[in-house]
């Protein structure tokens, strides 16, 4: 017996399993993309933000701890408003974090990145 059973992203006939609920990856991935996006702009612009800054650090710090310049940064595009959290140590120093990538300010326009491991 066949059912007919529709895509609710397209339209189209969902052909296979019967608990399949579209017909292709990119009907799916296009209805979890709007699902679950996030509609406020200021929200998208910051997210945006932070995936840069990431992208940049990640790119920078191939090692786990890279010496780098101030004006490396800011070339790349980086913007020091955006990180997800800051962790400061006993002994004073303050790290920004974007995700699992950080950064330390050690001398003027020099900055220590890292890769944080969570223990």
């Amino acid at each position: 017996m066949e059912s007919d059973r529709r895509c609710p992203v397209c339209n189209d006939k969902i052909i296979g399993r019967i608990d399949k609920k579209f017909c292709s990856d990119q009907c799916r991935n296009s209805y979890n993309n709007e699902r679950y996006s996030l509609n406020n702009p200021k929200v998208q612009k910051i997210n945006r933000s932070l995936k840069k800054n990431y992208s940049i650090l990640t790119a920078l710090n191939k090692t786990g701890k890279t010496k780098v310049k101030r004006s490396k940064l800011l070339q790349e595009g980086f913007d020091f408003s955006y990180f997800t959290s800051i962790y400061t140590t006993q002994k004073g120093s303050t790290y920004y974090l974007c995700y699992d990538q950080g950064y330390l300010t050690i001398e003027d326009e020099f900055y220590l990145l890292i890769r944080w491991e969570d223990n």
